[in-house]
């Protein structure tokens, strides 16, 4: 298919496919695409749409140059008919859309060609940015000789409901195992929470009373407790939004606050606070993270296949996480992420940081406790100081 019609900023409808070039197609073992170039938008059109079909068919490896045609190359995002490649060959940098899904799923396997680009781009420019073991490494929060357990850092977690007690007990065992030095738990279910953990230290009275924390996690399990999550969010330490807590909190209340947030919503709690349909944002992750910063003046770490992290403001590139299995779909493992991060904010790290690192750590630790099998979200949490330990080794 290799320049069989259209061009750079085409999508392929120059030109006319004869039979003959279809059926060659479905004889083919081997197809490269290179229908359209990185400048094409929206859908391939009817003439090239054909093609991909015949090579769908023909059972043929599928490489595509550069980006599978179809995909949008700065957001992954697919409007229609697009190349579904077996690898993707792409050349000088990593494009945003072989990175973001849904255009990542399109992309294969990916191997990036030096073309001598010399680091011409500069990494101030990059839409995108995804931290590898050396940058984690380097974030991670250890004690010194001097610390103790309020030096490294307090994590408040308000969680939990009567009838969700689990989330509590999830996020704090995330909280537990990300670098902060104690875990105050505010909350019904501070029963559960101590039976499970007997280091964490429990209060059921407003979180403002709880005593001195160096960041809060507010919303896994909270149900409708409005109360509690305004007592956080009026807190003047780095806060973290989960859950029902993204359901009941106020926008203006968050743009007025003076310390960091962050947001962890999944696509569908997303598209609530966006106004959109799940399906928008699933179909366009990059604009939607970014959207939602803007407008809430907070970080905000989108979950889900492709998990991003985007600041207030649009001056810095967004994190994609480059950690992560399949089996990380299961109940209960956003509560641990949630209880991980936010134990990485009262550690010290900077909003973005703290999303990043934490969805690095938790992507990881459910690779080292999946190993090709079912994982709960107690196992994720179980596995994170064995991440650790191998980010550290």
């Amino acid at each position: 298919m290799d320049g069989a019609e259209g061009g750079e900023g085409s999508s392929g409808d120059r030109g006319v496919v004869s039979e003959g070039a279809l059926a060659a197609v479905g004889r083919a073992q081997l197809v490269v695409d290179g229908i359209v170039g990185i400048g094409g938008k929206g859908a391939l059109r009817p003439l090239a749409a054909r093609l991909v079909r015949a090579a769908e068919d023909s059972g043929a490896l599928v490489v595509a140059v550069d980006l599978p045609s179809g995909v949008d190359a700065d957001t992954g995002q697919v409007a229609g008919d697009a190349v579904r490649a077996d690898a993707t060959v792409t050349f000088g940098t990593y494009k945003p859309g072989l990175l973001v899904d849904p255009g990542r799923e399109y992309a294969g396997a990916v191997r990036l060609v030096d073309i001598g680009l010399d680091g011409s781009l500069g990494p101030h420019e990059a839409a995108l940015e995804a931290l590898q073991y050396v940058d984690v490494d380097r974030l991670l929060p250890v004690p010194g000789a001097e610390s103790d357990k309020y030096r490294r850092g307090v994590v408040g977690v308000v969680a939990g409901s009567a009838r969700y007690p689990g989330a509590a007990v999830l996020a704090v065992a995330g909280a537990l195992r990300g670098g902060a030095g104690a875990v105050r738990y505010v909350g019904p279910a501070a029963d559960a929470v101590i039976a499970r953990f007997p280091e964490a230290l429990v209060s059921d009275g407003p979180p403002a009373k709880a005593g001195r924390v160096q960041a809060w996690v507010a919303g896994p399990g909270l149900g409708d407790d409005a109360g509690r999550l305004r007592d956080v969010v009026a807190a003047d330490v780095p806060v973290l939004i989960d859950a029902d807590g993204l359901r009941l909190v106020d926008r203006d209340a968050v743009r007025g606050r003076a310390a960091p947030t962050l947001l962890t919503p999944h696509a569908g709690e997303a598209a609530a606070l966006l106004g959109v349909s799940r399906a928008e944002v699933e179909g366009a992750r990059l604009d939607s993270v970014r959207e939602l910063a803007g407008r809430y003046a907070a970080t905000v770490l989108l979950k889900g296949s492709t998990t991003l992290v985007a600041s207030p403001g649009g001056g810095r590139a967004v994190r994609v996480n480059p950690t992560g299995t399949a089996w990380l779909a299961t109940a209960g493992s956003g509560d641990v992420l949630s209880g991980l991060a936010g134990s990485l904010l009262a550690a010290g790290l900077e909003a973005r940081d703290a999303g990043a690192v934490g969805a690095f750590l938790h992507g990881l630790a459910a690779r080292l406790a999946a190993e090709g099998a079912p994982v709960g979200a107690q196992d994720v949490a179980d596995a994170v100081p064995l991440a650790w330990r191998d980010v550290r080794g």
